[in-house]
């Protein structure tokens, strides 16, 4: 983990705040009945397939319902955006979750593949208006995707599950379009 305590938010900073503000939205963990897609790479997709591990153990934890997930595989990361968007404007989902690995080797492939990866994802969930994380590992080594996708709350699948799940519930709050 890259957070120290001086960049960890504390319960104290989040009620210090909350006194001086009318509402305070969002960090739900609840994701009972949210309906939830999840789309791998399935190059290096024994990364991809310890990052599905941390996301279906977070769902899990939050209430999501097996029934309520749908999952689909893409061959690599590049192709992640397009089936995300298309999971999204299918209206069958409140959240997508992208999961995969990107690692970086001795040609620019990875710049070109991991870059546009993201930017196909933000521009997605832009246009489409539903939450679609980004879980695709970026890395320089496989050490460090293995690092990544432990089998503990660590796991970078873990935390898309967690956002995935906070993002569904923030964008049904009061003063959200969606």
């Amino acid at each position: 983990m890259s957070s120290s305590d001086n960049t960890v938010l504390k319960a104290e900073h989040l009620e210090a705040i909350s006194q001086r503000v009318g509402a305070q939205l969002g960090r739900s963990a609840d994701g009972t009945g949210l309906r939830v897609g999840i789309i791998l790479g399935d190059f290096n997709g024994g990364i991809s397939t310890r990052l599905m591990h941390g996301a279906l153990e977070a769902l899990e934890a939050m209430g999501v319902a097996n029934e309520d997930l749908t999952v689909a595989w893409v061959p690599g990361a590049f192709e992640v955006p397009l089936a995300a968007k298309a999971m999204a404007e299918a209206g069958q989902v409140d959240a997508v979750i992208t999961l995969g690995a990107v690692i970086r080797g001795d040609t620019p492939h990875f710049d070109y593949v991991a870059g546009e990866c993201a930017r196909g994802i933000t521009k997605a969930q832009l246009r489409t208006g539903v939450p679609i994380i980004f879980g695709v590992l970026t890395v320089d080594t496989e050490e460090q995707a293995l690092v990544r996708s432990l089998p503990d709350q660590s796991n970078k699948g873990y935390e898309a599950a967690q956002t995935a799940v906070w993002m569904a519930r923030l964008l049904t709050e009061p003063g959200f379009a969606r």
